[in-house]
């Protein structure tokens, strides 16, 4: 069995080997984009919590009505909901799964892993983190003392405990995630695929270097003089992306450090009525903020002018402050 799991990985190494790094324009359309997902693959997700979130790379996946996805993020917030919601996901990797501080656990995530039969797979923060960082180094697995002594630990037989061979203590062996695409949403990138994220980065460097394919949502795009006028920071690296959308107000409803807020008259509402009737209120408001806008501008319109404003002028008051 040791032997099958690591020759999958020297193979695993050896596709990613093979991909294409060229300095190329990938500059494409939502729909063109979200043809690199596909039923029953596994979906890295960039941001945490209602920060950064791909939510427009998210909206088309749910809009072409992709099924059976594996989904991870560090901390997954409504995305989930919606992952769950529309059917598009069966399974979310993450280390806490809510609709946000303010509103606790999501009864629409209960209400499909417990009656639904979808999994919610629970590992600490540290632990989720640590299986990105070993997907992007290309080794099987890292070891850690995160989770070891805690309840998590006895949920997930996938990691083990061993001696460890120097010192003799206990140590938790996490295995590598390596997700077959990352969806990420960034402030500014150019064309070939160089991102600069301002803000807290989360888990997505480490997420772009163990997908074998990778998404760029960006609220725009700059020159490649731009970016090389302040290189170091670039954080993604054009040789790890395979597409760019240009995607202005790509997190909305959640938030995009230093340039708009959550908007959060739209999430009270959110909540309220997907927590209110998991099943109807989950399906309405698909049906009106996915399934009907003809795009990503219409959908911003039903969110509404006052609303989006109101979240550019918190965010960016914030972030000159």
């Amino acid at each position: 069995m040791l032997e099958a799991q690591l020759e999958s990985y020297t193979q695993l190494r050896e596709d990613m080997s093979r991909r294409d790094r060229s300095l190329r324009e990938k500059v494409m359309s939502l729909e063109e984009a979200a043809s690199f997902v596909q039923d029953g693959m596994k979906v890295g997700i960039g941001g945490s919590t209602m920060s950064r979130t791909p939510m427009a790379m998210i909206w088309e996946v749910i809009r072409q009505r992709r099924k059976n996805l594996s989904v991870s993020r560090c901390i997954i917030s409504t995305d989930g909901d919606l992952l769950f919601g529309s059917g598009a996901s069966n399974h979310i990797i993450t280390s806490w799964f809510a609709q946000g501080i303010l509103w606790g656990l999501s009864k629409v995530m209960r209400y499909h892993v417990e009656t639904q039969g979808k999994r919610f797979e629970e590992w600490s923060h540290m632990a989720v983190g640590m299986r990105y960082r070993a997907g992007g180094m290309g080794v099987p697995f890292l070891p850690t003392r995160a989770m070891l002594g805690s309840d998590v630990m006895t949920q997930r037989p996938e990691a083990k405990q061993i001696d460890c061979p120097y010192t003799g203590e206990k140590l938790l062996l996490i295995p590598a995630l390596n997700p077959d695409v990352a969806l990420i949403h960034v402030q500014r990138c150019d064309a070939y695929g160089n991102a600069q994220m301002d803000g807290l980065q989360f888990m997505d460097i480490d997420l772009a270097l163990a997908a074998k394919s990778v998404i760029l949502t960006t609220e725009r795009i700059v020159s490649n003089d731009q970016i090389r006028r302040a290189p170091d920071h670039t954080k993604i690296p054009f040789f790890c992306v395979d597409a760019v959308v240009e995607v202005p107000y790509g997190s909305a409803p959640h938030e995009c450090y230093g340039l708009y807020e959550p908007m959060m008259k739209h999430m009270e509402a959110y909540v309220s009525q997907v927590n209110s009737d998991p099943i109807n209120g989950m399906k309405e408001y698909l049906d009106k903020y996915f399934y009907s806008p003809k795009s990503w501008n219409e959908y911003l319109s039903l969110i509404g002018m006052e609303e989006l404003l109101e979240a550019s002028q918190r965010g960016r008051s914030i972030y000159n402050d």
